[in-house]
């Protein structure tokens, strides 16, 4: 039972205990007081505040995503999900339905894929709120079953395929690179020559080079500088590049190599390829070259399990490894 006194002001003033500890504040009325004696021995937290959920991610896109890499399409997805009638729901009243039926209805608008890449940003602005702003004490999404995601992609880029492909993008190892649609085919033979994203090559500048190592400051998922060893076919892409840009390698932004390779790929008729298949291929290649520490720190992996979704080595190449 709360310990109930008035102030000289007029107001009232509850003590509470909960759990040997005790809680005291002060309210204009006794009713007011009562709710929050109730609210506590429910063990429900009287900081959260009486914001909308929509509210929540506005300040986690504002104060948080923006400190992110991926800071853009957060905030895409943050503004879009406002519209989403869970956006109006207010955070005290969310419960663990409330994101199960948020789930179903999504999984019948967009892939489990995109439903997952959702329910990561969702749950960790939850967590936020838990962890540092002291708005809730549980996340709603714990324990939630996760929607099945795709298998991770095992498409292997054949050489007929590189073939077509560095025709149609004008590319070969003699070629003068002078329009953008031959560098984007030097970044592609580049790529599967290194296990090098489509960032990472637009991004590669002169100064990153020295000798036949290549320094990535700006890793998807490595922290810190990456160092990546350089082949002599690498070497010889990157000869051809010289005279292109005094900052830039290649000389060509994302955009421009996403639209042209999309081009190419409709001009020979090759289906069901992206650009970042050229890792897959890349790191199958390595594989037989380097070590798993070794391979591990050339493509930026820290988790080695990584490394089973982009290894693509057919059971027969491995026959003669048991002779």
């Amino acid at each position: 039972m709360a310990n109930v006194t008035k102030t000289a002001s007029g107001k009232w003033r509850f003590q509470v205990t909960v759990n040997y500890k005790a809680q005291v504040k002060t309210f204009a009325t006794k009713a007011e007081g009562y709710v929050w004696e109730e609210s506590l021995k429910a063990g429900k937290d009287n900081k959260t505040p009486s914001i909308t959920f929509g509210k929540l991610l506005e300040k986690y896109r504002d104060e948080v995503s923006v400190k992110k890499k991926g800071s853009r399409w957060e905030t895409i997805r943050i503004n879009k999900f406002l519209n989403d009638e869970v956006a109006k729901i207010k955070i005290g009243d969310l419960t663990k339905n409330t994101f199960a039926e948020w789930r179903d209805r999504r999984l019948k608008e967009v892939s489990a894929l995109s439903v997952l890449r959702e329910w990561a940003l969702l749950s960790h602005c939850l967590q936020i709120a838990i962890t540092e702003w002291e708005y809730l004490k549980d996340n709603p999404m714990k324990g939630l079953k996760k929607p099945q995601g795709q298998p991770p992609r095992d498409r292997i880029i054949t050489d007929d395929e590189i073939d077509r492909l560095c025709f149609a993008l004008n590319y070969s190892n003699n070629a003068i690179l002078t329009t953008i649609t031959s560098r984007v085919g030097a970044a592609f033979m580049f790529a599967i020559e290194t296990a090098f994203r489509a960032q990472e090559i637009c991004n590669l500048k002169w100064s990153d080079i020295n000798d036949r190592v290549a320094k990535i400051n700006d890793s998807k998922t490595y922290t810190g500088i990456r160092s990546v060893p350089l082949s002599k076919a690498a070497m010889a892409i990157l000869e051809q590049c010289k005279g292109l840009d005094k900052t830039y390698v290649f000389n060509i932004n994302t955009s421009q190599l996403d639209s042209l390779f999309r081009k190419a790929k409709k001009l020979v008729a090759i289906d069901d390829l992206h650009f970042h298949d050229t890792r897959h291929l890349a790191i199958t290649r390595l594989a037989s070259k380097l070590e798993v520490l070794e391979l591990a720190r050339v493509v930026g992996h820290k988790d080695l399990k990584m490394l089973l979704v982009y290894y693509n080595k057919a059971a027969s190449d491995l026959v003669s490894k048991l002779d």
